[in-house]
């Protein structure tokens, strides 16, 4: 397995490096995982003693792992993505681990997110698939429909290689979801409605 955290500018540049990443690997994608600063920064925030990869958090990055035949050398593999989404302007760091120590280090970030979740209480979960041309121009305007709601915060992840996100709105800074449960209704009927004018699911 080669495993790698790689930052992008955003949903759009991370949607194209998976595609360019298929095309340098064939089917050897195996996980492509989209990851909002928002996560990064509940983790800080609910195990601060964790180690993460960039010292700033970044605002939008993917985990990568493919699943490599025999012969195929992970760095070498990786570094061709990475020099590929450099040279298209899809990525500006990464991360590569060199050991099965590093790699599970990187996977314990994306898994300990959802632990993060609960401990900060999310007012309203939504799992959603949407297809993958319309991601890009769902998460914008759902930000701004929630923003339109209160100064909520909104954590967004999943595994983008499916087009399977999770779409988390939080309490501000400081506050408790117990003050803002009344908003769940109307912030998950919104969140719906505009999943559903972009051709996706929920559950």
């Amino acid at each position: 397995l080669a495993t790698a955290m790689m930052v992008v500018p955003g949903p759009e540049a991370a949607l194209r490096l998976l595609s360019l990443a298929q095309m340098e690997t064939g089917a050897a994608v195996s996980t492509f995982e989209l990851i909002h600063r928002q996560g990064l920064l509940f983790l800080d925030e609910a195990f601060p003693d964790l180690r993460q990869p960039f010292a700033g958090r970044p605002e939008w990055s993917v985990l990568i792992e493919l699943g490599l035949p025999p012969g195929i050398d992970p760095e070498t593999a990786l570094g061709n993505i990475y020099t590929a989404g450099d040279a298209a302007g899809l990525v500006s760091d990464a991360v590569l681990a060199a050991s099965g120590a590093q790699r599970r280090a990187l996977w314990d970030l994306r898994e300990m997110i959802p632990e993060a979740n609960r401990k900060i209480g999310a007012i309203a979960s939504h799992d959603i698939s949407l297809p993958l041309t319309e991601i890009a121009s769902f998460l914008p305007r759902a930000a701004a429909a929630v923003a339109a709601v209160g100064p909520f915060r909104i954590n967004c992840f999943g595994h983008l290689g499916d087009g399977n996100l999770h779409y988390n709105i939080f309490p501000p800074k400081g506050e408790t979801r117990d003050a803002y449960r009344g908003y769940a209704d109307e912030i998950t009927r919104g969140i719906h409605d505009i999943v559903r004018d972009h051709g996706g699911s929920f559950s």
